[in-house]
Order: C-alpha cells, then sequence, then structure tokens
C-alpha cells in the first residue's frame, strides 16, 4: 500500500474514532518501524492534526493538544479539514511497496439505453437558398421543438450534431418504458414538423421533415470526452450506431425502431414491419419497424403482456398470501 493510502487510512480513523494505536497502524497496513516513525512525522510534524499521547497512541489534535477523546466522538471540523489535505503532502511511496494502479473513473458505468437519433430533412435545400443567419435561425428553431419534446419525456440530450440530435432515455435518470418514451417523444417532434414549416420562412419548394431512428440495448455511459463547450457524454456500443443507421432508413417524418426497441414497445404503438436490411457496419441483415401512430390501452400490463392470462392452478396459498398483504 502506498504512503499516500495509509495517511488517508490513518486520517480517517483519527476523524471517526479520534485516535488510533500505533500497534494497530503496523499490524493493520504491514509497516516496519522506520515507516510507522514516517507516519507518524506526517501526521504530527508535517500536517499538525495529530499528537502523540503517551507513546501509545495517535489522537487527533489540531489545535496540537493531546487529549483522549471521547467514546464516538466525531469532531465535524475534522472530516472538513480531511476533504481540504493537500495531495503533493502525502504522495510517495513507503519502501519496497509496490506502487498501487490508479483507479478507473467512478463515473462510467453499464447500462441498458434507449438512443434517439433525430435528423432534419431539407436543411441541404435550405443552405443553398438561405442566407446563413436565417438557416440558423431555422435549425434553432427544430432544435427547440426537438428539446422540447426530450423534457416532456425527460430525455436527455447529449449533442447537437449541425442539424441532427443525438438523445439518450434512460441516462442520467432511468424509468419504466424507456422505449415508450423515447417512441412519443419522436411522434411529437414529427407532429411539431407541421408548425416548424408554418413558422420559418422557407425558398419555394422546401419542406422541412424530420428522419428518426432509434435503439435500445447495453452500452458504457458516462465518460465525459472532450474539454470545454465540447465536452460530451460518450455512450460506447453498438446501440448509438444502430440507432444512426435505422435514422438512415427512415422516409421523411418517419420513426424506424430496432428489435429490442420493438419487443419493449409491446402494443402501445402501430408498427409496420420492413423487414430485415443490410446496414453498414452490421454483418448480418437487421430487422427494423416503422411506427405509425399511438394506440389507447387501459395499461402498461395490458400493452406489454403477450396472450391471454391463464387462470392459476395449485396456488391458493401464495394468492392468500397476496390477498392478506
Amino acid at each position: 500500500m502506498n504512503f499516500a493510502r495509509v495517511l488517508k487510512e490513518v486520517l480517517w480513523c483519527l476523524v471517526t474514532e479520534g485516535s488510533i494505536s500505533y500497534r494497530r497502524i503496523k499490524r493493520g497496513f504491514d509497516l516496519d518501524d522506520d515507516a510507522l516513525e514516517d507516519v507518524r512525522r506526517e501526521m504530527i510534524s508535517t500536517l499538525r492534526i495529530a499528537a502523540d499521547l503517551d507513546g501509545e497512541l495517535l489522537v487527533w489534535a489540531p489545535d496540537g493538544r493531546a487529549t483522549r477523546p471521547e467514546p464516538m466522538a466525531l469532531p465535524l471540523p475534522a472530516l472538513r479539514h480531511a476533504e481540504r489535505l493537500p495531495a503533493p503532502a502525502i504522495e510517495r511511496e513507503l519502501p519496497g511497496a509496490a506502487p498501487v494502479a490508479p483507479a478507473a473513473a467512478p463515473d462510467a458505468e453499464r447500462r441498458q439505453l434507449t438512443v434517439m437519433f433525430c435528423d432534419l430533412v431539407g436543411s441541404t435545400a435550405l443552405s443553398t437558398g438561405m442566407d446563413s443567419e436565417d438557416l440558423r435561425d431555422v435549425i434553432a428553431s427544430f432544435q427547440n421543438r426537438c428539446s422540447a419534446a426530450m423534457r416532456r419525456y425527460d430525455g436527455f440530450v447529449a449533442k447537437y450534431m449541425g442539424d441532427g440530435i443525438l438523445v439518450y432515455f434512460g441516462y442520467p435518470r432511468a424509468h419504466e418504458g424507456e422505449a415508450e418514451r423515447s417512441v412519443r417523444a419522436g411522434l411529437d417532434i414529427v407532429d411539431a414538423m407541421a408548425e416548424l414549416n408554418n413558422a420559418v420562412p422557407r425558398p419555394p419548394g422546401v419542406e422541412l421533415a424530420v428522419r428518426i431512428g432509434i435503439a435500445t440495448g447495453p452500452v458504457i455511459v458516462g465518460d465525459q470526452i472532450g474539454e470545454g463547450t465540447a465536452s460530451e457524454t460518450a455512450v460506447v456500443g453498438e446501440t448509438p450506431n444502430l440507432a444512426a443507421r435505422l435514422q438512415g432508413l427512415a422516409q421523411p417524418n418517419q420513426i424506424v425502431v430496432s428489435a429490442a426497441t420493438r419487443a419493449m414497445l409491446g402494443d402501445h404503438f402501430d408498427l409496420e414491419d420492413l423487414g430485415a436490411s443490410e446496414l453498414k457496419g452490421f454483418a448480418e441483415p437487421v430487422p427494423a419497424w416503422r411506427v405509425l401512430s399511438a394506440r389507447d390501452v387501459e395499461s402498461r400490463f395490458t400493452a406489454t403482456r403477450t396472450g391471454s392470462a391463464a387462470p392459476l392452478v395449485g396456488r391458493q396459498e401464495e394468492m392468500g398470501l397476496l390477498l392478506r398483504a
């Protein structure tokens, strides 16, 4: 164990218990006499947060006075002091100790995520027939309408890519029915395109539309890449690539979903089977479905179950337990 880790562990004992015996330090961290003396000097002379008591204990003493601590004492100033400890003062190795590998970033995690790609159709025609500032206003209006739909269903806008948007459902907050939320947000965006066409100036014959691809699957999410305004939350896995390819399959104002997303939608929506398509980067043809409309269903259970409910047989004890609960 390196010197910094030993000091932090000893400091935590001082903060939470008020003292720690030299015997405990030696045995707990397998230190020899020289290493123990280094720890003692660092706490007493360098950091000046501890004092020696009777040659047996190291006690918490930020004021320099060595007093036997009361049981279960937890001084709040000590906790605050521990948070402010300067790292350079304790970054050296004990003699003969193996270096400790740096810990992995704690933010990244494995999650089941639904990823949506939205792309504005017609922006290329706009760019050739509009002033750049007017085009910027059109794209900003599109992004604002998309963001409003994402907020309504608690989607996370991960990145704006020109006239495209990358959205996560299930990160940073997870809910039941992420796939359903993403499709409902997509339908709201499609509905908003008529309003967008009426609200923004367009060259004659140019109709704005949106293409949306949605995929669900396991990813590693949470790593921050880039700096400053270029910083973004990265997602690693097949799912975002699949969502991008499905967006390319969609026709204007269509939503195309993956097989995993379709399985989670149940009977909430009317869907059209598009069959399997060859997608760049995927070895096998990928099945896809087009969302036609939303259905009115009594409950999520009704929408997501398959087949009819069969009566329970020989479950009187379990049913009684449920009824009593």
